[in-house]
């Protein structure tokens, strides 16, 4: 075979290594029939505006049977459409419009649990000598009939349930009606690797596999120590949630799972050119186990990074001590950039209680940041929504839907702020998303200036930049397939270069309000891309960056 065109296939097969994908959660997308709820005809019909912001792939939350209590991550048939949500025919229709738009499809694929309402679980829990008996995580009492250990669920209190048909305990790490899989158990992993082919064979391009830290726990059931005041949280943790009151070391996060997870990949590697993306949940330094997940060519291809989602300044030392850090960790695995998801509050909300920012300096630090996530190394993903600039809901009580926020409120809010529909029109009856009465979720007021429809028509609104940014991002070699390298910027002005064979770029990003110079010196034949869609002034070698401004070179000879 001709080496160009090996490698031109090699780089295909590897498009998820720089991918920049859009997350779809169907529920709140577009509504295409009327009763509320999006579905999959609606996102069929909005394939165009996704298309139109030239990213790689599409993440499409899970679409599949379902009684809803965690609205789709309890999942009661791997293999059918939830009706509320269409038909299988309609994803396959809405795979071949995706591919037909050279866009990518992931799917949700929920592996730690089912619901209770599984076949596979209401046999389990019929008998305790049934074929299935053994498929999920059962345990006796203990002699007072308490549960085995003290391990806790994250939607709170107890991660055991009583089952009095078997007079045992089963463990449900989130849901009392989400049931954990047995993964110990062989024929629970071919049963599940048989899912993944099914999907696979239709076409679907990957999968996001929700929670793949939770998928084995200590066999010998282990107490977890209690959390001692002076412990930091996880990333992204509640502060007020229970469920860090305590070390979890023994629940999840197990050494063996690096075997499964070789597993997944040469199930994975039946079929060329498909990948992983996991989502790390709830682990102590979830950067350095994603890391451990991604090593080499035989684990998963790409996790997402939780470190964006914390609730802290994007100050230039904590962006460049997470760009070392991921630069450290990930020297042969990658990452995906991701500053939210249906499960976080929304980007904007999160860093703006932390800036000083007025109206006039808002839009500069939008885009500045959108651009920091599209020329970072590694996959990115945008959550739909965040290219719009849309803040977190303020959701009242009684229109709450989240079964984590209902049983946390008032201390914990839960995830209905971040899952409120798209504004697309806000002329129209529920902004465009539905003819119905109501929505599912309200749609807040604050939203519908952001709406679609607006933005399309503003030549420098945060949308128009998203799309012109990924147009530009798609013709860089070096921020799709180029090293990183932190440079010696000083505060307030964060740098790196990301460099290829056939492009050297500098990246440089003004983190303050004010106007600053750097002198380019050092790289004397450095001209400013003028496709970048970032405007500087130039001195000889002294750039002038504005504030909350972005410099894009290149570095020439």
């Amino acid at each position: 075979m001709n080496l160009s065109l090996a490698s031109k296939q090699s780089q295909a097969q590897d498009w998820w290594r720089s991918a920049a994908i859009y997350q779809v959660y169907p529920r709140s997308f577009f509504d295409s029939n009327g009763d509320g709820i999006g579905d999959l005809p609606g996102i069929i019909q909005k394939l165009d505006y996704i298309a139109q912001l030239e990213v790689d792939a599409v993440w499409i939350s899970p679409f599949f049977k379902s009684p809803m209590k965690d609205f789709g991550y309890d999942i009661s048939d791997y293999r059918a459409v939830e009706p509320m949500f269409g038909t299988m025919e309609d994803f396959q229709l809405l795979l071949k419009e995706a591919h037909d738009r050279n866009l990518k499809i992931l799917i949700d694929q929920v592996w730690n649990h089912t619901s209770d309402q599984h076949p596979w679980f209401m046999e389990s829990r019929s008998s305790r000598d049934n074929a299935k008996a053994d498929w999920y995580v059962w345990e006796d009492a203990k002699p007072d009939g308490s549960p085995p250990n003290n391990w806790r669920a994250t939607f709170g209190g107890s991660a055991w349930e009583w089952d009095e048909t078997r007079q045992q305990y089963y463990l449900h790490s989130f849901l009392v009606s989400q049931p954990d899989l047995n993964w110990y158990n062989p024929e629970v992993k071919e049963a599940i690797f048989d899912v993944a082919r099914f999907w696979l064979d239709m076409g679907v391009d990957g999968f996001r596999l929700d929670v793949v830290n939770f998928y084995l726990h200590d066999r010998q059931l282990r107490d977890n120590p209690p959390r001692p005041p002076e412990m930091k949280r996880p990333a992204g943790a509640d502060p007020k949630d229970p469920f860090f009151d305590f070390i979890n070391v023994h629940n999840f996060c197990q050494p063996e799972i690096i075997d499964l997870l070789k597993s997944i990949r040469e199930v994975m590697d039946e079929y060329p050119g498909t990948t992983t993306l996991a989502e790390i949940s709830s682990a102590e330094d979830p950067l350095v186990l994603a890391s451990e997940y991604v090593s080499g060519n035989d684990r998963l291809h790409t996790a997402y990074n939780s470190e964006l989602m914390k609730d802290e300044p994007f100050s230039y030392p904590r962006l460049r001590e997470m760009i070392q850090r991921i630069e450290t960790h990930f020297q042969d695995g990658v990452i995906c950039w991701t500053a939210g998801t249906h499960d976080f509050p929304r980007f904007k909300s999160r860093w703006q209680k932390h800036q000083e920012i007025d109206h006039f300096t808002e839009e500069a630090f939008e885009h500045m940041l959108a651009a920091l996530i599209l020329a970072l190394k590694g996959s990115c993903c945008i959550y739909q929504g965040d290219e719009l600039g849309l803040t977190q809901a303020d959701i009242p009580y009684e229109k709450m839907q989240d079964p984590f926020g209902l049983q946390g409120y008032p201390d914990i809010l839960g995830r209905d702020g971040c899952r409120t529909p798209m504004p697309w029109d806000p002329s129209t009856h529920n902004a465009g998303f539905t003819t119905a009465k109501e929505p599912w979720l309200p749609i807040p007021d604050e939203h519908c200036p952001m709406a679609v429809d607006i933005q399309e028509k503003e030549t420098m609104s945060l949308l128009n930049k998203y799309r012109r940014l990924f147009s530009w991002r798609n013709r860089q070699p070096a921020l799709r397939n180029g090293d990183l390298t932190l440079l010696d910027t000083p505060e307030p002005l964060l740098g790196f270069a990301r460099k290829c064979e056939e492009q050297h770029l500098i990246c440089l990003f003004n983190l303050s309000p004010e106007a600053l110079r750097h002198d380019l010196s050092n790289y004397p034949n450095c001209q400013e891309s003028d496709e970048s869609d970032f405007t500087n002034r130039r001195y000889d070698h002294t750039i002038e960056i504005p504030g909350y401004g972005v410099f894009f070179g290149n570095c020439l000879g």
